[in-house]
């Protein structure tokens, strides 16, 4: 299996993403990872790696001579930036030289070059972005986070599809419960799209179980949690902040007494690990559903285990043939949907 990666996207450089290529291979003696940029300035730093004992057989480089900054519109950056690492990795999957491509680069070019060079999945109107959050219980999913901000009701019935057919796959859950974000738990709660795609639902074969609130996101009542791009996105950052937040205070507060310095020694595993469970590198990237092929969109200041989770997630996406279960799926649902 070979996976592309963007090796000058993100924020910390191209020798952190190679740290997490080389970790992911060495995760996975079936995987080869291509390298995506500049080819000598990539072949300087395998051969840094290389001389330092690391396992580099397996990484590979094509030379893409362009990159797609954060801050560059994404439509025109595709159009104009042929030869950018974005477009380059996505036009290998679709010549089959590579399975999947994950960048961490601009996360809405990285969208727009996989619709350009990929397609859509046959009867998806909008592919989107998919992303898992901790809870209490298992890891929920929640799409769509960005993609798409105004949304009509097919939209959000679509995310559902893909999103539970990922989620079923991906956290091995037998018939995923899908909630819709709202204001309130009534079915009668909500704006005009979620009124309007609460009756999609409802009517579908999907394991819907209602409206959830932003509350209930981390309780692990639900598997998939289905809301437009404008509020994912806004819920996705929001909770980013929050956790960093939440670390940061909590360390101000031991660090104020000798008592509490002394009470940290006795639970640092477990905060530790408490720290673990909300670090977003845990989960890898978040998977972009709805396209003809796989793509993963990482953190801008993704870590170098970050990125070898997101390799393994487009490892795991190719492993379970999550598309075909989205065109299964979605076919399913058109088919009861034309029975009703």
């Amino acid at each position: 299996m070979r996976i592309a990666l963007d090796a000058t996207g993100g924020d910390l450089g191209s020798e952190l993403l190679i740290d997490g290529a080389l970790l992911a291979i060495n995760k996975r003696h079936d995987l080869e990872v291509v390298l995506l940029g500049p080819e000598d300035l990539l072949n300087e730093q395998v051969a840094r790696q290389k001389n330092a004992g690391k396992e580099t057989s397996r990484l590979s480089i094509v030379h893409a001579s362009q990159t797609i900054s954060m801050h560059e519109s994404p439509v025109d950056a595709v159009r104009k930036k042929k030869d950018s690492t974005i477009m380059v990795g996505f036009d290998l999957v679709k010549k089959g030289q590579a399975d999947a491509m994950v960048s961490a680069g601009n996360s809405g070019a990285t969208l727009a070059a996989a619709i350009r060079k990929l397609g859509r999945l046959k009867g998806i109107a909008r592919p989107g972005i998919a992303s898992l959050f901790p809870s209490l219980k298992d890891p929920v999913m929640l799409m769509d986070i960005g993609a798409n901000v105004d949304c009509r009701p097919q939209h959000l019935f679509q995310f559902a599809i893909m999103a539970s057919s990922c989620s079923a796959l991906l956290i091995k859950k037998k018939r995923p419960r899908i909630g819709l974000l709202s204001n309130g738990e009534e079915s009668g709660k909500g704006n005009s799209l979620v009124k309007e795609t609460y009756g999609l639902l409802q009517e579908s074969s999907l394991n819907f179980i209602g409206n959830v609130e932003g509350r209930d996101v981390y309780h692990g009542d639900v598997d998939v949690i289905v809301c437009d791009g404008f509020v994912g996105n806004v819920s996705l950052k929001i909770s980013e902040g929050l956790a960093e937040a939440a670390m940061q205070m909590l360390k101000a507060e031991i660090l104020k007494s000798l008592r509490a310095k002394i009470g940290y020694l006795f639970i640092r595993k477990a905060f530790s690990a408490f720290r673990t469970r909300l670090d977003y590198a845990e989960y890898g990237g978040a998977p972009l559903l709805g396209i003809n092929g796989t793509g993963i969109i990482c953190h801008g200041s993704s870590s170098s285990l970050a990125i070898c989770n997101a390799i393994g997630v487009a490892a795991n996406m190719i492993d379970n043939n999550v598309n075909d279960s989205i065109m299964k799926t979605l076919a399913e649902c058109t088919e009861v949907r034309g029975h009703a």
